[in-house]
């Protein structure tokens, strides 16, 4: 299929182009057909059609199925048609002032941040949540788009940039609601279900929630119009017509995220559909602003009405919220569209200015490597418990080492193993954004890995490990086959690889809210938790690493090639395609082994070969040492801190990590 642009500016917005409407049309005809039939197979699955039809409109109170139609089903159907309508009305003006084709509520983290705020007033100002819980997700979502902008200015508000800093976000707010959800599960996990966008209601107070606040935000875009058809021009032109660009942009910005932290308020977390169906109805031949202003939010109705017919199908075998289902849809239409857009921009290369090469890279990672001994000693030996803090030394360490040093050494070796596998990550796609977690990988391996405990209940290390690497390799080609083209491929294994991370947490809900005990303690380890490793974990994990690091030797002439491209490598003497397979298939079984210990979601494998190289390690072999052990001394710390600071509860050394290495994400968003 041709690649489709849709951010290209036109010569002449006032003349907007000619709308082939037809084919958006029959697009949005043959959703909401589908999910009328489902609609209508729900109607009637208790009775027959004709009393269903009239209990829609006036039930029998005293017959419990017609009241359950008209109080639950058809306000969740309304609900659907509202909600999908203000996401891709949103979508669409997000689109239009960014000029971003990719641009939506979920991808520029104004979701995220309404959900956080909602989840952090629940548990801090329960009676703000009650009765101002619309003023809190608005507050949410306005601080969530203002950090995202403030990661973009940078780079003039580039497309890419606002994309990977509003997926960056979304991340990073997840993290912290996890993190929420950990320390209050009893509390929050009922909101964490309906955060997922669960439409399961049984009166008609949501519809009429976003009925009148997405007729006014409608309002307010059919007067914005005109203004944000002259945004197609450049920014002289627009000017010239007296076009005040600061203020329109504020405004239609404004009443976007309105609308998506109204629907977070109203019903939860609806992600994808706010980008897709602006998308679809381009695709299918509706150009004229206009149009998709009108065009979009009717897709967006059927595409969620659809998605929340199928989880109503689905309701006798599994209770799926819609936001997570549509989440998951969302990833494959993500993954699809990729290749075919155009004008989503790219990333300025680093000009290699900010990483001098020292002269003695060794004597630095010998620094490195005592500043790790200390560190583990201290976290051996420092201890605290109801009288303060103390020394364990002696007796005192011999009563604790059981419990310290597993966990200890587990932590050492994932964040070792994280790091060697984002170096060659980075060092294989010339990418300095690439890692196994940022890029997906670690998420591939912990859906293999859920998977196979799914199956057989309690697997062996070799089952977790093989099915775990089989899924963080399938990730990782899916992502390289989506760069084939050298000049986006960088780009689009970011978006593809924070995609396939947001999928798997709408996965890993679904799972959740499945009720199962063994997948909700998933929980746990999905945040890096180290407080169940056994001796035979921790020494499964050296041992892996420890295979790993012998074979690096062999891989360090490829590394130093790769990064001088395809042409000079092959003048070498270096095999592209032997080299490739061996380093992903290496990075592969890192992560996989990581992700049993750290989680899914670390950014270890991100921050530590960045330190490395920005400290002067810049050649293969000096910056894999370094890196592994910037990566080990985050993870032990992160280890110690997880145990100590809230004592006695303990906090998941993974997700200590995340919290520590996504604002370096964000740093180096911002930087480059």
């Amino acid at each position: 299929m041709a690649e489709v642009d849709l951010a290209e500016p036109r010569l002449d917005a006032l003349a907007p182009p000619r709308s082939r409407i037809g084919g958006t049309m029959l697009l949005i005809g043959a959703v909401a057909l589908v999910a009328g039939l489902l609609t209508l197979r729900t109607l009637t699955a208790d009775m027959a059609l004709g009393p269903a039809l009239k209990a829609l409109w006036s039930p029998d109170w005293t017959d419990i199925a017609q009241v359950i139609l008209h109080e639950s089903v058809l306000p969740r159907i309304v609900t659907a048609w509202l909600a999908g309508g203000a996401l891709a009305l949103s979508g669409v003006v997000l689109q239009q002032v960014l000029r971003n084709p990719l641009a939506s509520p979920s991808t520029l983290g104004i979701s995220a941040g309404a959900q956080l705020a909602l989840a952090l007033a629940s548990l801090f100002a329960p009676g703000l949540f009650s009765q101002g819980r619309e003023a809190v997700a608005l507050s949410g979502s306005a601080l969530a788009v203002l950090a995202v902008f403030a990661l973009g200015r940078a780079k003039g508000f580039a497309p890419l940039a606002l994309l990977l800093a509003g997926l960056v976000i979304e991340l990073y707010c997840g993290a912290i609601q996890t993190l929420l959800v950990i320390l209050h599960q009893e509390r929050l996990f009922g909101l964490f279900v309906w955060g997922a966008g669960s439409l399961a209601m049984n009166d008609w107070s949501a519809p009429a929630y976003l009925a009148p606040r997405l007729a006014v935000a409608a309002m307010l875009v059919a007067l914005m119009v005109r203004p944000l058809s002259v945004l197609d021009l450049d920014e002289a032109n627009a000017k010239s017509l007296g076009l005040s660009l600061g203020r329109v942009r504020f405004l239609a910005v404004a009443v976007a995220v309105a609308l998506g932290g109204f629907v977070v308020a109203g019903v939860g977390v609806i992600g994808f559909v706010g980008f897709a169906a602006p998308i679809l109805v381009r695709l299918t031949g509706t150009r004229a602003l206009r149009d998709r202003l009108v065009a979009a939010p009717l897709l967006g109705a059927a595409l969620i009405w659809l998605t929340d017919s199928v989880v109503l199908a689905l309701a006798p075998i599994a209770q799926v919220p819609t936001g997570a289902l549509a989440s998951l849809v969302g990833v494959p239409m993500l993954l699809w569209l990729l290749p075919r857009l155009r004008g989503v921009g790219a990333l300025h290369r680093p000009d290699g200015g900010a990483s001098a090469r020292i002269a003695r890279p060794w004597r630095l990672v010998l620094v490195g490597a005592a500043s790790l001994v200390l560190l583990v000693f201290v976290a051996l030996t420092l201890g605290r418990d109801p009288a303060g803090w103390h020394w364990s030394l002696g007796a005192g360490l011999d009563a604790v080492l059981p419990w310290r040093l597993p966990r200890i050494a587990a932590s050492l070796a994932a964040g070792a193993m994280l790091a060697i596998a984002g170096t060659l990550l980075q060092r294989l796609t010339g990418n300095p954004l690439a890692s196994p977690e940022v890029l997906g990988i670690s998420s591939g391996a912990a859906l293999g890995l859920v998977a196979v405990t799914i199956v057989l209940g309690t697997p062996d290390r070799t089952a977790l490990l093989g099915a775990g690497s089989l899924g963080a390799l399938a990730t990782l080609l899916a992502i390289l086959s989506l760069g084939r083209r050298a000049d986006t491929a960088p780009e689009q294994m970011l978006l593809a690889g924070i995609g396939l991370t947001t999928g798997f947490g709408a996965l890993l809900t679904i799972l959740m809210i499945s009720g199962d005990p063994s997948v909700v303690m998933l929980l746990g380890w999905t945040a890096g938790s180290t407080a169940r490793v056994a001796p035979e974990d921790a020494v499964a994990a050296l041992a892996i690493l420890a295979l790993g690091a012998a074979c690096l030797p062999a891989l360090t002439r490829w590394l130093d090639l790769l990064p001088l491209g395809a042409p000079t490598g092959r003048s070498l003497g270096l095999d592209l395609r032997r080299s490739r397979l061996a380093i992903l298939v290496l990075a592969a079984i890192l992560t996989t082994a990581a992700t049993l210990v750290a989680g899914p979601l670390s950014f270890v494998g991100l921050v530590a070969p960045q330190v490395a190289r920005l400290t002067g390690l810049t050649r293969a072999a000096p910056q894999l040492a370094g890196a592994a052990i910037v990566g080990a001394l985050i993870m032990v710390a992160a280890d110690f801190v997880g145990r100590m600071a809230f004592f006695p509860y303990q906090l998941p050394a993974g997700l200590v990590a995340t919290l520590v290495g996504g604002p370096f994400l964000m740093w180096l968003l911002a930087r480059r």
